[in-house]
């Protein structure tokens, strides 16, 4: 059979041609909005322009402009690849076309965005390489994406029309699939969001959204830090101000063009002392991230869910076991807190804290007060918030799957144990794109055996609305022997 090796694809702003990667069609770097650059930075996304002839898709484009991951300890370093101009790209996986034959049937789309508190991460870092999960269950077209981060993305400044920037990108990818997704064999009508940590905040807040929700009929999110409420605008406000003192730009009275000015490095270099100026003992929300009542955020998952806007809509959600070691392992700060200092924390947290560290004290006998925070927090930030999404979309008879990851390393010297992203490589079949991470440790054949049964099920749920079969039940209200376990 003829075989397209450097398949070619029209998309709206022109073709594109491609690469063939163990029997899967790779785009990658197609711009979905204009560079923001120059008049474009701190503007919303607007359509890329056309360009003229073939564009080469055969690598990525730059990250977003960002300062390095907070979890580098964790996940392993990453070698600097942000340019500004030409950020705002994303890249398909679709399976193999024959060349000459008749169209397949349209497939199934996961539109998935990355994690990195919205401050820092790329879609189309090799972590992410979409081409063993779009092969898996049968074959499904799998986009990730750039949006920006930071500064860059979520700065709030509502008075020059600044914010949500982040949040506007990812509505501008999911409209750039719906527009153009049919070409590279992608069904429109049938569309996956999903992301994990920031991704799966996303995710769900764009499932839910009167503008990008009535689009999406499917959603994935791993480790959603839903315990963390959308920023107010107050604080937002704040911590908008802080910055551009920061910048020496307080007193601009064109804070848009004061700021377009700024070389990207200081505004990031701006943006790490911010972060170093608000830094607190078991805080792990960034200086900027989305802003509820904000363009994107019209109300938060709580209040979107009571609405109903989650309904009809099949779910799978999870976490790893120990979510919250990736913050705290690496922290003097956690290691040397006082059992005083912890469980005041958590009194400031939420009404009752100081009881709920006691109870978690009690489950964990012998336990360093750091370890007990580390338990209690990743509850606070991370599974509370998951359990209470499953049980309400279960219990109004919504199909709803729920998972725990509870792999750990065999060598563990930090104690991370399932820590926070250790499902990435198995989600998306990519361990020989983590070679220095202390959260993965070998890569063994029981561990690519569970790669495999991780992403499948994945891909089954995008193909479906349902997980592979086996041992997986829907969950149930409630119901923790329906919670899945991998491991």
């Amino acid at each position: 059979m003829n075989v397209i090796e450097r398949p070619v694809v029209t998309t709206e702003s022109g073709s594109v041609q491609g690469t063939v990667e163990d029997g899967v069609a790779a785009f990658r770097g197609i711009p979905y909005a204009a560079s923001p650059v120059e008049d474009r930075r701190f503007a919303a996304p607007a359509r890329h322009p056309k360009w003229p002839g073939l564009r080469d898709a055969g690598r990525p484009g730059p990250a977003v402009p960002q300062n390095p991951s907070r979890l580098e300890a964790v996940m392993g370093p990453r070698t600097p690849d942000w340019n500004e101009d030409g950020s705002l790209t994303l890249n398909v996986w679709t399976p193999r076309q024959p060349a000459g034959g008749c169209a397949p049937r349209a497939l199934p789309v996961l539109v998935w965005f990355h994690g990195g508190g919205f401050t820092s991460g790329s879609g189309s870092w090799d972590w992410y390489d979409g081409r063993h999960l779009a092969a898996a269950g049968g074959g499904i077209v799998v986009v990730t994406a750039n949006y920006r981060v930071g500064p860059l993305g979520y700065l709030y400044l509502p008075e020059i029309g600044v914010e949500n920037l982040g949040v506007r990108d990812q509505a501008a990818v999911l409209a750039w699939v719906r527009r153009n997704i049919t070409a590279f064999g992608g069904d429109p009508e049938h569309v996956t969001v999903g992301g994990q940590s920031a991704g799966a905040f996303s995710a769900l807040y764009l499932a839910v959204s009167p503008v990008t929700g009535p689009h999406i009929d499917r959603v994935i999110t791993q480790s959603g830090p839903f315990g963390l409420a959308p920023q107010t605008p107050e604080e937002a406000a704040d911590h908008a101000l802080a910055y551009l003192r920061l910048l020496g730009l307080g007193g601009s009275r064109d804070l848009r063009t004061a700021l377009r000015a700024v070389p990207a490095g200081h505004l990031l270099a701006a943006y790490q002392q911010l972060s170093q100026d608000l830094s607190r003992p078991g805080n792990v929300a960034p200086p900027m991230y989305p802003v509820l009542g904000a363009a994107g955020i019209p109300r938060t998952w709580q209040q979107a869910l009571a609405d109903g806007r989650l309904d009809g809509k099949h779910l799978l959600t999870g976490t790893t076991r120990n979510e919250m070691t990736a913050f705290f392992a690496f922290d003097p700060r956690i290691r040397a807190i006082t059992t005083d200092r912890a469980r005041a924390l958590v009194a400031g947290q939420l009404d009752g804290g100081a009881e709920r560290f006691d109870r978690a004290a009690t489950r964990l006998p012998g336990a360093t007060p750091g370890d007990v925070l580390t338990a209690l927090e990743t509850e606070l930030v991370f599974r509370d918030g998951t359990l209470a999404i499953a049980d309400h979309h279960a219990g109004a008879g919504n199909t709803t799957h729920v998972y725990q990851f509870d792999y750990a390393p065999a060598d563990d010297p930090a104690r991370l144990g399932a820590t926070h992203c250790v499902e990435l490589p198995f989600f998306f079949n990519t361990f020989t794109a983590y070679p220095d991470s202390a959260m993965l440790g070998g890569t063994t054949a029981a561990v690519r055996s569970l790669g495999d049964a991780f992403c499948r099920a994945a891909a089954a749920f995008v193909a479906t609305g349902r997980p592979t079969a086996d041992r997986w039940r829907p969950y149930a209200s409630g119901d923790p022997t329906t919670v899945r376990h991998f491991a």
